[in-house]
């Protein structure tokens, strides 16, 4: 090559100080990689007789292929001489290489099914999953391999359960009732209830042992990598039976210190700075995933490639240059060698993937970075696509669970997009006049973007509209944020308030993620419905496709491009007139909503312009902060929660999610405590005043009028009938519709309020009680005579809500019922003889 083409080729006129042409990606362990990942995905899912089947099938083929295409050597004519051009393989040559490609893929196959199998049955071998299937109860044995993790409370029925903490171990020792006593490694997982002692449990570090009596239960699923769930009898604390090593004891530390550090920071910073650095993501509280979860930040708190990659150019510099002479970073400057340097880069990746835990994206950076440090050490040239081929692969045949593991191939699937389509978008946006970094970042979060929807997709059935930019704008502050991090990780054992005065610098970048992720998620198209499992993700992934070609025309004509950003704009914000146009809902001059909110209650009484009276918030916060902004409320003067069931009450945050409140009134009766203090709690957090519904209590906000009809003054809540306590609304609306609105109240406290109402006036609009459940007092029914009875129900509920019987009886008065499970969100419109309800219905595209 000569000098003018090697400085043409690096794009300078004076060339460059490594002037070497890129050569094509190596993709070679790609096939291999894929092989093994694939065959061990499959052999997790199959008897053990057929993956045994199957290696041999795999391993018989690759025999015969490797034969096949040997024999002699091929005759080749003479070479002329000085002929110095290359000369093609010959067809012969061209078939040993392409049979013993095959052939490398087939016994990669035969080593993930291989692998797969014997863990599998390694699993399942032993007395443990036997006793699962008979729910027996054991006293066990186990050493703890996870750090605990506080599991998610669910709303059912009228309570939370779960909560509490789970645990992944190993059971090592197990005693059955009867005395017998088996020995052994089977792995469990562990399910603790919330109690006084959950600290203790918080606080238990891999490697520990422990002595625990519980019931077993067979896991969820039969390709589950845990034999057993065993759930521990009583909220005790945990019987410690070995303390833990002293790598755990001193990475537990390590860990404990960066949480103390942070202390003292903003609630967001403070439970988002450990996630970040190490992946304790302990103190995040449900709405803060959610918002991350709905911007597609998630991978921040999963400690990924980034974090490593960062720790490791503090000691190597730019990867590029680390076997050059100009390398840089601190062992440059040091004058360490390259061996050194990368025994160091060793040792420092051992020491993040013990800190950090071993997850299935740290595996997978810890992998890359040993092989790229094994490159470094050797001097070879670095190559990352087959450093990330090669770490699937050993990863897979390390651990085969991995194989089916969601967040290990969105793992992979980002780090391959980041090194294959990255570059070349980049390099695209830099030709249409995008500054080199802004166009880096783009093309980084572009990339990864396009090719994890797609699985998001298929277990989550949504997609994200404001992932690019949020990524991008969170991008900003992950760099300062993790190295600020990881030195009050660091100084922490030695300095606490050195690593105070750094955690709160390391807080506010911590505080902007959290802000980027919660304004995100606060858009009301942040993210939309799509079809879930594998043919959503097909599916998304054609249109995906569909749109990269269209990009590729666009920059062609602007008009079509502004158009095209300006759709995405309206709908990212969905303007409420704008979105009432093209989904006709809200209907106009609506008076009354009921949310579908599942299996609970919440409704909205229209109060002017963005304004509304709220009663109950549902059991989830989501839906009820996607229902009041789809009807565009904003503004909420009083929001009464009829009595303290988590199905009335559990959604609360979500009602308080960016809108003004004035004042939650409630019922006298605080039954069930933990839930009424929990409204209270969320209530004093939002400076929200909490004030108790009086009876005969009467109340005017804008065209809305009401008075308090139950529950009566000194009323007693039967034992375990906190329902007869609920708040009852008698609602007139100004030229519209007269409403009661019962809550959930049984018949007794039905009999109760037509005494103390004898003259109670017939009701336009009747909220059946309790979800339209067989108690009702038919009394009641026949005295209000509704032409609307609307239940709020949810789909596929256990309690066979609604009965049959109240809906009969409804209809036989003349009432039209409206229910939530199959007609979705239900407006009342108009008065008199134009009444009538607007049901949504589950098929409209923004109803999820």
């Amino acid at each position: 090559m000569t000098r003018t083409v090697v400085h043409a080729t690096a794009g300078h006129r004076l060339g460059s100080a490594n002037p070497r042409q890129e050569a094509p990606a190596d993709l070679r362990l790609v096939p291999l990689a894929l092989a093994a990942w694939g065959a061990a995905a499959l052999a997790l899912g199959i008897p053990g007789h057929w993956t045994a089947v199957g290696v041999l099938a795999c391993l018989s083929a690759a025999a015969l292929l490797l034969v096949w295409s040997g024999g002699g050597p091929e005759r080749r004519p003479r070479r002329r001489p000085r002929q110095w051009r290359a000369r093609p393989l010959g067809p012969r040559i061209r078939r040993r290489l392409n049979g013993v490609a095959v052939a490398g893929m087939l016994l990669c196959a035969a080593a993930g099914a291989a692998s797969a199998g014997l863990h599998g049955a390694d699993a399942r071998r032993g007395p443990v999953p036997g006793l699962a299937e008979r729910y027996a109860r054991v006293t066990a044995e186990l050493t703890v391999t996870s750090d605990p993790r506080p599991a998610r409370p669910r709303v059912r029925g009228d309570r939370i359960a779960g909560g509490g903490f789970v645990l992944d171990a190993d059971l090592v020792r197990l005693t059955t009732p009867r005395g017998g006593t088996t020995t052994g490694r089977t792995p469990v997982l562990v399910i603790v209830a919330p109690g006084e002692h959950s600290g203790r449990w918080q606080r238990l570090l891999p490697s520990t042992g422990l002595r625990l009596t519980g019931k077993l239960a067979p896991p969820l699923r039969e390709d589950d990598r845990y034999a057993a769930a065993l759930r521990v009898e009583g909220t005790g604390p945990p019987l410690v039976t070995g303390a833990p090593t002293r790598v755990q004891r001193m990475a537990g530390e390590l860990r404990a210190g960066l949480r103390e550090a942070a202390d003292g920071l903003p609630p967001d910073a403070r439970a988002l700075l450990p996630g970040l650095v190490v992946g304790d993501t302990t103190r995040v509280p449900p709405e803060l995933h959610d918002a991350f979860a709905a911007t597609d930040l998630l991978h921040l708190m999963a400690v990924s490639g980034s974090n490593l990659t960062i720790v490791l150019a503090l000691l190597i510099g730019p990867a590029g240059l680390a076997i050059r002479a100009e390398r840089r970073g601190l062992a440059a400057r040091l004058g360490i060698s390259l061996r050194w340097t990368a025994l160091l880069g060793g040792a420092l990746t051992l020491a993040f993937v013990i800190v950090c835990r071993p997850e299935p994206s740290v595996l997978r950076a810890a992998a890359c970075g040993a092989i790229t440090l094994l490159a470094i050490g050797t001097g070879r040239r670095r190559t990352l696509l087959p450093a990330l081929a090669a770490a699937v692969l050993l990863l897979v045949l390390y651990d085969p669970w991995l194989a089916r593991s969601y967040g290990f191939l969105l793992s992979v699937l980002a780090t391959g997009a980041l090194l294959t389509i990255g570059p070349r978008w980049s390099a695209a946006l830099v030709r249409r006049g995008v500054p080199p970094r802004f166009a880096e970042v783009l093309a980084a979060a572009g990339a990864a973007q396009a090719v994890c929807a797609p699985v998001v997709a298929v277990f989550a059935a949504r997609v994200g509209l404001v992932a690019i930019p949020c990524n991008l704008f969170a991008e900003l502050a992950v760099a300062p944020a993790t190295v600020l991090g990881f030195a009050a990780l660091a100084v922490a054992p030695v300095a606490m308030p050195v690593a105070e005065v750094l955690a709160r610098c390391a807080g506010w970048p911590a505080g902007w993620i959290a802000s980027v992720a919660r304004a995100g998620a606060s858009l009301p198209g942040a993210e939309a419905a799509w079809p879930g499992g594998w043919r959503g993700g097909l599916l998304l992934v054609g249109v995906t496709a569909l749109v990269l070609l269209a990009l590729r025309r666009v920059p062609r004509h602007p008009w079509t491009a502004a158009v095209c950003a300006v759709l995405l704009l309206l709908a990212v914000l969905r303007p409420p007139p704008l979105t009432r146009i093209v989904t006709g809902w809200p209907p106009p001059r609506w008076t009354f909503a009921m949310c579908d909110v599942g299996q609970g209650d919440a409704a909205v009484l229209a109060a002017g312009d963005s304004t509304a009276v709220v009663v109950d918030a549902g059991p989830d916060p989501v839906p009820a902060d996607r229902c009041l902004r789809d009807l565009g409320v904003t503004r909420v003067p009083l929001l009464v929660l009829t009595h303290f069931h988590a199905d009335h009450v559990a959604g609360l945050p979500g009602v308080l999610r960016g809108r003004a409140i004035g004042a939650i009134q409630t019922t006298a009766s605080e039954v069930p405590p933990e839930q009424a203090a929990f409204v209270r709690r969320t209530a004093a957090a939002a400076r929200v005043p909490v004030v108790r519904a009086r009876p005969g209590e009467q109340r005017r906000t804008g065209p809305l009028t009401w008075r308090v009809l139950w529950p009566r003054a000194g009323t007693a809540t039967a034992a375990g009938e906190p329902n007869d306590s609920s708040v009852t609304l008698f609602v007139r609306v100004a030229r519209g519709p007269a409403l009661l609105l019962l809550g959930d109240l049984e018949p007794p406290a039905q009999r109760g309020l037509l005494r103390d109402h004898p003259a109670l006036p017939p009701a336009d609009v009747l909220k059946v009680a309790h979800h339209g459940s067989p108690f009702q007092h038919p009394g009641l029914l026949r005295g209000v005579r509704p032409r609307l009875a609307l239940i709020s129900v949810g789909r596929d509920n256990p309690y066979g809500h609604p009965s049959p019987r109240t809906v009969d009886a409804l209809r036989a008065g003349g009432a039209a019922v409206l229910r939530t499970d199959t007609d979705g969100a239900i407006a009342v419109v108009g008065a008199g003889a134009g009444l009538r309800a607007v049901p949504r219905g589950r098929a409209s595209p923004l109803a999820r």
